[in-house]
């Protein structure tokens, strides 16, 4: 045995299978598993041993839904993931890859991407190239990235408001072909947004039949609202159309009126199962959300791009227009005002405003003397349509609903990082928040299924093959918690704080996190699809 071999004694296992846990040791040999053992089954001197004692050992954490595309790109090492376990991202998310970024609507992709991302060194075309920038910055955490439609789309159509015709739409496909091959595991699409709310089913499904027969169509569907059940239909024909496997992205039911409607969304989604589709859906353990503040706005103001829809922000008109489409119940686009109310609106990041994070429109309405919607209208002038914000609209008994489903897995969505302001909390709490909150102390699922959610079941569902689960030959991600005193101590309010109970974290075998301290390193690889 060599002095690149650990060995960790006396764990309590909790696999990644499902399976209940077990005391085991684990020995390590660089960066693979070599054995996982009965205690004391491995009597000979190791250079390196760890004591697990009163340790509970998973797989790392797998965060199928991350934003954290432009991680590798930051000056600090982003340690908001790897500080609670996670060990690999699923990036590219809600339609919004950093690639292709082709000359003819580079500006495009680029204002978009500023309305959540911090600046971006756009030094690339292809998704290849890209890809390649990121492998020079190097990876905190291990990385997975899909392509976005909304990409594919800016680079072929910019903001056009309509649907793409077939050489456009032929167009999108080569790019996909290209990312493909050059590495992502899949396609997203995000058509509660522009560009993608200008699509059609026809479109995603013939871009969906570009994929190979292993890699999925991942969506944030157009309505989480009040049209969440014909937006689910729409997400299924492109599975029906296509072939291919259909992962819905963070699946909840947003409104009020909608609040208990779980359970039926649920029961639509395993009908299909039940006729050989294969969905999957992923869910964070929160009650609130969080996008761009202009999602707040319906698809007639996103048409042309920024400086359109900047130019409606000022014309009498248009603002007519949009107090009443804000203000009336029409169900044809995603609402989240009319979910939420004023005071469910939270602004989370406004770097050029940044007095008004952590404030609802309803507080910035008050302060400055206005009515709340012209406090929306007048933060979305002067920030330039550049912030996010947090939405209050869900119930805990859709959550709990949801995260009781043996198809669900867990994802942060955790907006990109280095963006500043008071970001949703999510971002640094939501793998501790489901074993502690949701497991240990609310029992709306086991420790086995809890960790089940965030390792094999995503591995298995991405392709990552010798990720989530804790056995000979399998990649050494590893998490150690003391679970008596696991917590998320991330709150709306304080919402970067890291969570406790974290003992330590392995990135391909490395040590990287220690009694909640970073050790700095990119540990972390760029995964790729077989």
């Amino acid at each position: 045995m060599t002095s690149t071999r650990t060995l960790i004694r006396h764990a309590l296992l909790v696999d990644g299978t499902g399976a209940p846990p077990r005391p085991a040791d684990v020995l390590l040999d660089g960066a693979t598993i070599a054995a996982v053992t009965a205690p004391g089954a491995v009597t000979t001197s190791i250079a390196t041993e760890v004591d697990a004692t009163g340790l509970v050992l998973t797989p790392g954490f797998i965060d199928v839904h991350s934003h954290a595309d432009n991680a590798p790109f930051l000056a600090d090492d982003d340690t908001s993931k790897v500080a609670q376990g996670v060990t690999t991202e699923v990036v590219g998310n809600c339609g919004f890859s950093l690639a292709p970024c082709l000359p003819a609507h580079a500006e495009d992709l680029a204002s978009m991407s500023a309305r959540v991302f911090p600046p971006i060194p756009w030094a690339w075309r292809t998704f290849a190239d890209y890809l390649a920038a990121t492998d020079a910055a190097g990876y905190v955490t291990n990385t997975a990235p899909l392509v976005g439609h909304n990409a594919l789309r800016l680079a072929v159509l910019g903001f056009a408001g309509r649907p793409a015709a077939g050489a456009e739409v032929a167009a999108m496909g080569d790019l996909l072909d290209e990312a493909l091959a050059a590495g992502a595991f899949g396609l997203s699409s995000g058509l509660a947004y522009p560009p993608g709310i200008f699509s059609g089913s026809d479109e995603l499904a013939a871009l969906a039949r570009h994929l190979p027969v292993d890699r999925p169509y991942v969506s944030h569907v157009r309505s989480e609202g009040a049209l969440l059940t014909d937006a689910l239909d729409e997400a299924l024909a492109v599975g029906r159309g296509s072939g291919r496997a259909v992962h819905v992205s963070h699946l909840k039911v947003a409104g009020r009126r909608q609040w208990g409607s779980m359970p039926r969304v649920l029961d639509l989604l395993d009908r299909a199962r039940a006729e050989g589709l294969d969905v999957r859906q992923d869910v964070y353990p929160y009650t609130a959300s969080s996008t761009m503040l202009t999602a707040t706005l319906p698809p007639w103001m996103h048409e042309g791009g920024r400086d359109a829809a900047l130019a409606r922000l000022r014309d009498p008109a248009a603002l007519e227009r949009l107090r009443t489409d804000i203000a009336n119940d029409d169900r044809s686009w995603e609402n989240p005002v009319l979910g939420a109310g004023w005071e469910g609106v939270v602004i989370a990041a406004a770097p050029r405003l940044p007095e008004v994070e952590g404030c609802s429109l309803a507080a910035i309405a008050e302060a400055r003397g206005l009515d709340p919607f012209a406090a929306l209208v007048a933060v979305l002038r002067e920030v330039e349509l550049e912030a996010s914000m947090v939405v209050h609209s869900m119930h805990e008994d859709d959550l709990d609903a949801v995260l009781r489903h043996p198809a669900t897995m867990i994802g942060s969505d955790g907006l990109p990082p280095g963006g500043g302001g008071k970001p949703h909390p999510r971002m640094y709490g939501t793998f501790p928040r489901v074993l502690a909150r949701y497991a240990r102390d609310r029992r709306v699922l086991d420790l086995s299924a809890a960790v089940r959610r965030m390792t094999s079941l995503p591995a298995a569902a991405f392709g990552l093959h010798d990720r989530g689960v804790v056995a000979p030959g399998y990649a050494a991600d590893l998490v150690a918690l003391r679970l008596d005193d696991l917590a998320d101590r991330a709150t709306y309010d304080d919402p970067t704080r890291q969570p406790d109970g974290i003992a330590w974290v392995r990135v391909n075998g490395d040590l990287r996190v220690a009694e909640g301290r970073y050790l700095p390193g990119r540990s972390g690889r760029r995964l790729t699809p077989r």
